[in-house]
């Protein structure tokens, strides 16, 4: 049996800038010196004068995206997630949130699977800070083919987006015809016990704790939700009705994530038990980034062993 392939989907941030790059000279790359990092650096590789690299001062960089987005172009401005959503979130509610400009954050190492970089790199808190502004799109993909795809969704739409992507290298589970649309959640896998609600890396996670559930009889269903807003209220209350148990998986905090997501959903249009799994109003610590998945249950195993406890 051959292995999964892993990408880590900042990876697949820098290759799919790269990729539209090259159909549209509109699109300007900004990057707070962690081109490295962001995988940005791809793109300044291939194209040095569409990339502006704005230094340490990541708030000043999303007002010259903001600028660059009144003159027609495209901007994606890229840097941690901590530094984007956490550093400069006053730049982004009042300069491209208010107005409604067409940029796209492209934040990279968000939750804790930054691993070594401690709990002061750790994001848990963005999404739900960017819930807050109003008309922002928040997109957490789940796989290098998602990633992509949602790169190049975000830049086709019209509007400011914070893309969301992460440090550890993931299994791709979607296939390159996979056909993705913002505010749409995907069925995984179908079930009759319990609806499994997922996004970002913790799709994958689930998916793998699903198969274990199966071997114990349990039959979970599994959504992949990519958009966290819009999010696709549809497919997550048909589920609810269906299986009549939900429970959320997300590297992030449980509070004003994913998860809280979903209540919002369900507590107006079918209420039913809900159960946030993340990270549960803690700081991360410096850790390899799999024994910290690990250590907060948030691997496959701890996913699944918690699905067991809640059921029981």
């Amino acid at each position: 049996m051959s292995e999964v392939k892993k990408i880590a989907t900042r990876e697949s941030y820098g290759n799919a800038l790269v990729e539209l790059g090259k159909e549209h000279d509109n699109l300007i790359v900004l990057d707070a010196d962690l081109a490295a990092a962001t995988k940005t650096g791809i793109f300044r590789k291939q194209f040095p004068e569409r990339h502006i690299d704005c230094g340490i001062a990541e708030a000043n960089m999303m007002g010259i995206a903001a600028g660059l987005s009144t003159c027609g172009k495209v901007p994606f401005a890229s840097t941690f997630a901590m530094f984007a959503a956490g550093r400069a979130f006053e730049q982004i509610r009042n300069t491209i949130g208010y107005p409604h400009l067409n940029v796209k954050i492209g934040a990279t190492h968000a939750g804790i699977s930054v691993g070594e970089d401690g709990a002061t790199h750790q994001c848990n808190e963005d999404i739900a800070l960017m819930r807050t502004i109003p008309g922002m799109t928040i997109i957490n993909p789940c796989d290098d083919v998602e990633a992509r795809a949602a790169v190049r969704a975000a830049y086709a739409m019209e509007g400011p987006v914070y893309l969301r992507f992460g440090r550890l290298a993931v299994p791709v589970i979607n296939k390159e015809d996979y056909q993705f649309e913002i505010g749409k959640g995907v069925m995984m896998k179908s079930g009759s016990d319990v609806t499994i609600i997922a996004t970002g890396l913790m799709v994958s996670q689930t998916l793998a704790a699903a198969e274990k559930l199966a071997a114990d009889g349990i039959d979970a269903e599994v959504i992949n939700i990519h958009t966290i807003k819009p999010i696709d209220e549809k497919i997550i209350i048909n589920s609810a009705q269906k299986t009549g148990k939900v429970i959320t998986v997300e590297e992030h905090s449980v509070i004003g994530g994913l998860g809280s997501a979903v209540c919002d959903v369900l507590s107006e249009n079918y209420p039913v038990s809900v159960t946030k799994l993340g990270v549960n109003d803690t700081f991360g610590h410096s850790g390899p980034a799999a024994e910290l998945l690990k250590e907060f249950r948030l691997d496959s195993e701890g996913i699944y062993n918690q699905v067991k406890e809640i059921l029981s």
